[in-house]
């Protein structure tokens, strides 16, 4: 089978196209045939091992002191049931799915992959292509997740920062979806996209500081890591909660602090979802409430060029490599 590998961290060049042997299922798993992955920001930061420096041992420790300890990156995909392991009961061969694997574990960037049964893993949407189906697992399932952690409901005014990215535009439709009313703040040319997803009142970041615009947030979410509490405290309510998809120590101290002495309340960290999660998201989207976003689309053999794009910060939602 063909799979980009890296052997080394660094630049997307370190990436390579070679031919692996096909992989077998054990017991309780099944082996997928990969019609489509993603390359996320993720990929990109753990390919070039860009993370802060008070990360840098154990970030090293989880994936490798010396090189990558998983030469296949990937976490997400859609693709087909080709051969089952014994004792699996979910899946059949022939059926179509999608799912991510669990945390570290990565290896969709590849042709085949071998899938835990009880890993988080549905039926894909009736109403999904493969390509549109692999942008939803990592990225959906963390969106659902920081939406469910700050309690957003109906009624309430959240603001997302980076509306258009890849949890940006699932954020925004699942705060719609729930009755909040929601504003979007992203770039000009993806004013339109972001309104179309939901969003009951855009605004430029490049024309428009939405700190000083007079209105106030039961629920800010930052969903590209690009702002901090200090920054948005002044444009929440009193009560209101500040959401990052930063797990750093900055916000487990500011978790902690706000938690007792503060007026609002800090969530960061981890996604953790699990299959039921991703139910909930087919039913989201065969309801026609959740759609992906695709900004492009590249074959396997050209994911050093889709790196080399999500590097660039400036992509609208999800990027996607078909095997």
């Amino acid at each position: 089978m063909k799979a980009a590998v890296y052997g080394e961290y660094g630049p997307p060049s370190v990436l390579q196209i070679v031919d692996l042997p096909k992989p077998s299922p054990r017991a309780n798993q099944v082996l997928v045939r990969v019609r489509a992955t993603t390359v996320t920001s993720g990929d990109v930061r753990i390919r070039s091992f860009s993370v802060p420096h008070g990360q840098w041992l154990p970030a090293r420790l989880a994936l490798g002191l010396k090189g990558p300890r998983q030469p296949i990156l990937g976490c997400d995909l859609a693709g087909v049931v080709e051969a089952v392991g014994q004792g699996v009961t979910r899946f059949a061969v022939g059926d179509e799915i999608y799912g991510q694997p669990p945390l570290m574990s990565f290896g969709a960037h590849a042709e085949y992959i071998c899938m835990d049964e009880d890993w988080v893993m549905a039926p894909k949407p009736a109403n999904m292509t493969f390509e549109e189906a692999a942008a939803v697992p990592f990225m959906g399932l963390s969106a659902l997740y920081f939406v469910r952690q700050a309690n957003i409901r109906a009624g309430q005014h959240v603001l997302v920062y980076g509306a258009s990215g890849a949890v940006g535009t699932y954020a925004v439709q699942i705060a719609a979806h729930l009755g909040a009313r929601v504003t979007g703040v992203c770039g000009t040319r993806n004013l339109e996209m972001v309104r179309s997803l939901g969003a009951d009142q855009v605004i430029d970041y490049t024309q428009e500081d939405f700190r000083r615009n007079g209105q106030r947030y039961d629920v800010i979410l930052d969903a590209v890591d690009k702002t901090s509490y200090a920054h948005c405290k002044g444009a929440l309510r009193r009560g209101g909660t500040y959401v990052t998809v930063a797990g750093g120590l900055t916000q487990l101290v500011q978790m902690l602090w706000t938690s007792r002495f503060g007026e609002h309340r800090v969530i960061g960290g981890t996604a953790s979802n699990d299959t039921d999660d991703l139910l909930y998201l087919t039913q989201l989207i065969e309801a026609g409430e959740l759609r992906a976003v695709i900004d492009r689309t590249y074959p396997l053999e050209r994911i050093a060029e889709a790196h080399e794009y999500v590097e660039t910060g400036h992509k609208s939602g999800n990027v996607v490599i078909t095997a």
